[in-house]
């Protein structure tokens, strides 16, 4: 179809169109009457907007809202299947799929265990294609699909850059492999940068428009929201904190050979137990419920809500010791947790020095197993070495943040093209 001529009756049409479908993805079903107060429409406007958008099957009904005085009213919804989209989160250890219904809703996904000499293009297509059949369709009912990786794809190369440890993901030929072997649109993005869409969409960022998020699980990494939008740098690799000098540690020099700079030798999880051992406190295994968890067999599936080992022994280790030291922050534990913050704040001084963020999100299993006592001793550590002082905020987004992220991404260009009636 062509597109509405400003001013026509057909952009006007669209236009409506488009706040009905925002208000039903925002507050659930909705009646005809509360539709029409919401978008100011009259009632016969309203219907005939409903019977169009119920024709397109982009909206159902869903049932009446009985309980109320007065006639029963009939409720219309989003319909959840009239679009899918699928995202990928990408770890050297794991490829993690889910696919999700144009409400958000996840109805599919798979984990698939990293095998030695798995070439990526494998990896993504048989994630997904497991993902994909849990949800009952097909790859090609995809609209649209993000992939999460660290590090990210030198936009003048096509070449993962700052992720050397990301074993079959280095060839120079790899997007136009996937391009062939995926039949939806593929985008790619930084792994943390979606933990950040993951926030400003759902979690602590709402309604800010400028705010970093400092991660740290397997590597520390940060993502930049300025003006509402992420900013990627030249090559995509602005956020990669992990190779700021710092003081604290020796320079340390050729760091993409070595794949670490001082602020990751400084304060990256690895440190956790050598700082523990200094003052006397044991590593012992996380027992507590929500500990990650070893996967049932090579392939096995599992439901949104379905335990999953996340994260390798060192990540597990250093979020005991912190949930462990946040629960007692007292005696060794408080100076345990006092000298991680001195780290951190090392490196994220930095970042808020040359930026001047309205809040900082931390996020990432290791900084948020640190709770509350470690948010706050933070940033108490933080407003002594930076000029600035920006709220700390712990991220909100517990579950899987950063194929939430890539889910979020996949369905905002998603919505953007359904909800566009004027094609």
């Amino acid at each position: 179809m062509p597109a509405a001529t400003p001013g026509t009756p057909s952009l006007l049409r669209a236009m409506n169109d488009r706040a009905a479908l925002e208000l039903l993805l925002t507050h659930g079903p909705l009646s005809r009457t509360r539709i029409g107060h919401l978008t100011g429409l009259s009632k016969p406007t309203a219907s005939q907007l409903l019977a169009r958008l119920e024709d397109a099957g982009l909206v159902v009904a869903t049932g009446t809202d009985g309980g109320r005085p007065g006639p029963s009213a009939q409720l219309y919804a989003l319909n959840p299947r009239a679009a899918h989209v699928g995202g990928l989160d990408v770890t050297p250890e794991r490829v993690l799929a889910a696919v999700a219904d144009l409400t958000g809703a996840v109805v599919g996904s798979f984990e698939l265990p990293y095998a030695e000499g798995a070439g990526a293009v494998d990896q993504v297509t048989e994630a997904l294609g497991e993902a994909v059949k849990a949800a009952g369709l097909q790859r090609s009912d995809l609209h649209r699909l993000v992939i999460a990786t660290p590090g990210a794809f030198d936009p003048q190369t096509g070449q993962l850059r700052y992720a050397s440890h990301l074993p079959g993901w280095h060839s120079p030929t790899l997007l136009d492999e996937l391009a062939a072997a995926l039949p939806m649109p593929v985008e790619y993005e930084n792994d943390v940068n979606l933990a950040a869409i993951a926030e400003q969409r759902l979690g602590a960022a709402r309604g800010h428009e400028d705010f970093v998020l400092l991660w740290n699980e397997e590597g520390l990494g940060a993502a930049l929201v300025l003006g509402g939008r992420l900013h990627r740098g030249w090559t995509g690799g602005a956020g990669e904190v992990g190779f700021l000098p710092v003081p604290g540690h020796p320079l340390v020099r050729q760091v993409t050979r070595a794949n670490t700079g001082g602020y990751q030798e400084l304060a990256g999880v690895q440190v956790l137990p050598r700082l523990a051992a200094e003052l006397g406190i044991e590593a012992t295994p996380d027992r507590t419920p929500d500990a990650p968890h070893a996967p049932h067999g090579p392939h096995a599936p599992h439901t949104p809500h379905e335990p999953h080992a996340p994260h390798g022994p060192l990540v597990a280790e250093a979020v005991a010791l912190l949930r462990r030291a946040a629960a007692e922050p007292e005696g060794p534990y408080l100076r345990f947790l006092q000298s991680y913050a001195t780290v951190l704040a090392t490196g994220l001084a930095s970042l808020v020095a040359v930026l001047d963020p309205e809040i900082v999100v931390l996020s990432g299993a290791v900084i948020t197993a640190g709770g509350d006592p470690l948010r706050a001793l933070l940033e108490a550590e933080l407003a002594e070495l930076a000029p600035a002082r920006p709220r700390l905020v712990t991220g909100q987004v517990r579950e899987r943040p950063v194929l939430r992220g890539a889910l979020e991404s996949a369905l905002a260009a998603t919505r953007e093209e359904v909800f566009d009636t004027s094609r």
